[in-house]
């Protein structure tokens, strides 16, 4: 582990590589961010239940995970390094007063865990040569903001215009799975696909972006059932691709 990311898993070339860009909520002590406890462990933080899904899914071989060791409120990997919300001043309502920082900080703070996340990102795929990339997410349910927008899959793949892998992952994780996937849902990766469009879609590297619920993976036995349902969607998503 490093102070930017970990790795989980075996390498084997030509397996699955599966990207988590918001694992952790982890807040070095070092960084005031200037907001109270009880956000660190809200969904504005980190993916919650995402985690432990990767981990689950790198005890099969074939199966390698980089996860965040940072939380999304120090950097958000899931943005473009000049995109002024890889530092966000404020997340679904709540402000982040320890945020607001000079071009320098901000620079130190990207260097710091935006980049070597991002190189080993690189290097992984690189030397891997991975037969499918998977971005894992998890989304909340409702938002703050918006408390009367109702967010009902139970999964959503997103994807920009890289769309073969994805089309078989709502067939396989809709029709054989029997969940309600969102198409571009609950945003479309059109509009927020920054890792997979630098690490996948500028090379040609097949990908899936994929969002779970968080009220169903907060629990080890959710966690457990979607870490299966993943496996075996991904495993006849290499089979398709292959």
């Amino acid at each position: 582990m490093t102070e930017a990311y970990e790795i989980s898993g075996v390498p084997r070339e030509g397996g699955v590589l599966i990207v988590v860009d918001h694992a952790s909520n982890h807040i070095p002590d070092d960084i005031d961010l200037g907001i109270s406890q009880q956000y660190v462990t809200d969904h504005i933080a980190y993916d919650p239940g995402i985690a432990p899904i990767a981990r689950r899914m790198t005890e099969q071989g074939g199966y390698l995970a980089i996860l965040s060791t940072a939380s999304r409120l120090i950097v958000d990997l899931n943005r473009y390094p000049d995109e002024e919300a890889v530092i966000v001043t404020q997340s679904d309502g709540v402000d982040i007063p320890g945020n607001h920082l000079s071009s320098e900080e901000r620079q130190a703070r990207l260097d710091r865990f935006f980049t070597p996340y991002h190189d080993r990102v690189v290097a992984l795929i690189a030397d891997l040569k991975p037969a499918l990339v998977a971005s894992l997410h998890s989304f909340s349910p409702v938002l703050r903001t918006n408390p009367q927008l109702r967010r009902p899959w139970d999964m959503g793949i997103m994807y920009n215009e890289y769309d073969t892998a994805p089309r078989l992952a709502l067939q396989f994780l809709g029709e054989e799975e029997g969940l309600i996937v969102g198409d571009q849902m609950p945003y479309s990766g059109k509009d927020l696909n920054a890792t997979m469009n630098r690490q996948c879609e500028a090379i040609g590297q097949p990908y899936i972006g994929v969002e779970v619920r968080q009220d169903l993976i907060r629990e080890e036995a959710g966690q457990r059932r979607f870490a299966d349902i993943l496996l075996r969607s991904c495993d006849k998503i290499r089979t398709a691709l292959a």
